[in-house]
């Protein structure tokens, strides 16, 4: 995996819930839904996480619902801190273990 690419060779099986349109009412309706649907939330961190609204929102979302949430870091070499949420390395034994606890 080289530097500013995510980690996306999975061997899970997933379902990739994230909403493509821009944020609106309606927007933030589908993200609860989807949400409350979960078992829990994995948020992938980067620098990025610290100035988006719109990933703030789904982990609060998330905490409201009453829903685990955990944080990946995205790149090796950022590992941004998220308040209130705890972030562990981007390992398939990690997000497995994890996914396990739910």
């Amino acid at each position: 995996m080289g530097a500013g690419q995510l980690n996306t060779k999975s061997p899970f099986e997933y379902v990739d819930m994230s909403v493509k349109e821009a944020y609106d009412e309606e927007w933030k309706k589908k993200v609860r839904t989807r949400i409350r649907r979960s078992d829990g939330v994995l948020v992938i961190v980067t620098k990025n996480s610290l100035k988006s609204t719109g990933q703030k929102w789904e982990i609060a979302c998330a905490a409201e619902e009453k829903k685990p949430v955990k944080g990946i870091w995205g790149y090796k070499d950022d590992q941004t801190k998220l308040e209130g949420v705890s972030i562990m390395t981007w390992t398939w034994p990690n997000i497995a273990d994890w996914i396990d606890s739910l």
